[in-house]
């Protein structure tokens, strides 16, 4: 667990990424320098930053192999000349071994020197047929990741998943039990499930496991028509949200207190309640 006096000035970033790579770094990175100047000591970037391609074909042109991958060389070097560290929400990155041809989705916390302290590739896939015909596949596009992660810092454990990882609550159980203090969920959530179910859903986490939880993410309208919720959110272990975006790119940012998650979890001991049990015939 982390020290109890931990604290970190936390931001996520929020954006509108398409598919001009470009313009999606130099959205990110300019807002990510903007969130240093006001104190931010740890930066956090959405699901899909360098780009949102409007079907599997375009995911799969903007990917390469993790040790070629353009944006992941830039965020590297950002978090150098920031001297702060970084979660790169996700980036699409083509498996260097194996006969499938789908691509990871896959998540990277980088410490100040630009060093990969942890990677985790999203488990979970959005198959889904939403009201009105809009339908999302991920499982044609990415391979599902098969391993939880937790990355070490100096300011606390931090449990990494992606978006729709958040409605499987005993991933961020596990998580929990081996220590997180704070849970990411860089996301890219759509419109209608955002409104219905986001900040629900993150809070639950929050409670369930006596962690923070902060969870940037895309917003607005992208390629094919396209929109993602927005509301960035940070929320404290005992559910409250204490940062929160709108609608619109911009930065949203919160001074952590490693503490709180401590005194959650002495006052609702429910980690140390967990009981094996016989499933319903």
């Amino acid at each position: 667990m982390c020290p109890a006096e931990a604290r970190i000035s936390a931001a996520c970033i929020q954006v509108n990424a398409g598919d001009d790579f470009s313009a999606n770094m130099f959205a990110a990175c300019t807002f990510a320098r903007e969130a240093k100047d006001r104190g931010a000591e740890w930066i956090t970037f959405p699901e899909n930053v360098a780009s949102m391609a409007p079907d599997g074909k375009g995911v799969r042109d903007a990917a390469s192999i993790e040790a070629n991958h353009e944006a992941l060389k830039l965020f590297r070097a950002l978090a150098v000349e920031l001297d702060v560290w970084l979660l790169v929400g996700s980036l699409a990155v083509t498996p260097d071994h194996g006969e499938d041809d789908r691509i990871a989705n896959r998540s990277f916390l980088l410490d100040n020197q630009g060093d990969t302290v942890a990677s985790y590739d999203k488990i979970h896939m959005f198959d889904a047929t939403l009201d009105g015909g809009e339908s999302y596949r991920e499982s044609s596009t990415y391979l599902p990741g098969a391993r939880a992660v937790i990355g070490k810092t100096p300011f606390g454990n931090i449990g990494l998943s992606i978006c729709y990882d958040l409605r499987f609550p005993y991933l961020y159980r596990a998580l929990a039990h081996a220590g997180a203090d704070i849970i990411t969920v860089p996301s890219a959530f759509t419109l209608a499930t955002g409104g219905a179910h986001w900040h629900t859903l993150l809070r639950a986490r929050a409670i369930e496991t006596g962690s923070f939880v902060i969870a940037p993410a895309q917003c607005g309208s992208h390629p094919r028509g396209r929109k993602t919720y927005g509301h960035s959110l940070i929320i404290d272990p005992w559910g409250k949200i204490i940062a929160e975006g709108d609608d619109a790119p911009g930065i949203v940012m919160a001074e952590i207190d490693l503490s709180l998650g401590a005194r959650a979890r002495a006052q609702i001991p429910s980690l140390d309640h967990d009981r094996d049990f016989t499933g319903p015939e």
